[in-house]
């Protein structure tokens, strides 16, 4: 398979082809995870660390299912009874994990930046499960295949990503996979939850909802990430969903096959109306939390086999440790 990197901490360095390759994958182990038995041995004999510096439900959820299918020892580390709660640096927890020996290690952390630190720290495949507003890589690959498996293709849609784009690392994540893969990207919301520089992303800038959502195969609502917000980005929810929060009404713009996403947790009422949420015919957001598992699963499968190989050749060499 066409996937070579030892760690997986955005979606910036992924080429096409590893894209595909992941996704590719990632559509066998869906299969897998509708039969009765869903265990593989693919990760047999490795050991797994998840280390949340942030609250997650899915995410980390997602990890911890994905590595026990393949087979793998899998550990949660409470960060919150951690050392790191008693003053140890990033690099001492790096240090100290890497000193048992684990395999692959999955880090969620408010900071933009701290997984790829770690990731020099360790001698064991990290994963990025989100790291301040920088990149959620997996997030985009479930999306990627989510739309994928819906509309056929993941080549020359029209995707409206719509809400708190400034906030967001899987609007950035998708951003970077969905140009990858040549597809035409539209941001929608208002002026104070746009990124500075939006307009050198190489997409559509609307404020405008209704504007923004004409003739989208594929609307991809965000959740309005309050806790990232230091001051009065928005006058009023009430006065958000009247103006961005998805309803039938600005859904009616979009293509009539548009499919419709959010990453969640949802804020209903907020950026996306209940009864679209919930409509079995247009929205996907289920089928992204069945894909998510799919993914991981994928993304480890395939760093493990790297990570393998690595060793594999340095024990050859004498210079494995």
């Amino acid at each position: 398979m066409a996937f070579r990197a030892r760690h997986l901490l955005g979606i910036e360095h992924l080429t096409p082809e590893d894209i595909r390759t992941v996704l590719d994958l990632a559509d066998r182990y869906v299969d897998l995870n509708r039969r009765t038995v869903k265990r593989t041995d693919a990760l047999a004999g490795m050991t797994q660390i998840n280390m949340f510096f942030e609250n997650s439900t899915r995410t980390q959820a997602s990890f911890e299912l994905a590595g026990k299918r393949l087979g793998a020892d899998v550990m949660n580390m409470a960060v919150a009874q951690s050392s790191v709660k008693k003053g140890e640096t990033l690099i001492d927890t790096a240090l100290t994990l890497n000193a048992m020996h684990p395999d692959l290690l999955v880090v969620r952390h408010p900071n933009s930046g701290a997984v790829n630190l770690l990731a020099e720290k360790v001698n064991c495949a990290v994963l990025n499960a989100g790291d301040g507003k920088h990149e959620h890589p997996t997030q985009a690959l479930l999306d990627a295949l989510t739309i994928r498996r819906a509309k056929g293709r993941i080549q020359r849609l029209t995707v409206a990503i719509c809400g708190d784009i400034a906030h967001s690392r899987v609007a950035r994540s998708n951003l970077l996979l969905l140009g990858k893969m040549e597809n035409r990207v539209r941001l929608i919301g208002p002026p104070t939850l746009m990124p500075a520089g939006v307009a050198e992303f190489g997409c559509e800038v609307f404020d405008d909802m209704r504007a923004g959502l004409d003739g989208a195969d594929v609307v991809m609502m965000l959740r309005l990430q309050k806790e990232r917000m230091d001051g009065g980005f928005i006058p009023s929810e009430r006065e958000y969903f009247h103006r961005y929060g998805l309803d039938a009404e600005k859904l009616a713009f979009a293509k009539p096959d548009a499919i419709v996403m959010h990453p969640g947790p949802m804020n209903r009422g907020v950026e996306i109306d209940g009864t679209i949420a919930d409509d079995i015919n247009r929205s996907v957001i289920q089928e992204q939390v069945e894909m998510g598992v799919a993914v991981r699963m994928a993304c480890m499968d395939l760093l493990a086999q790297n990570l393998r190989a690595d060793r594999g050749r340095q024990a050859t060499e004498g210079t494995y440790v």
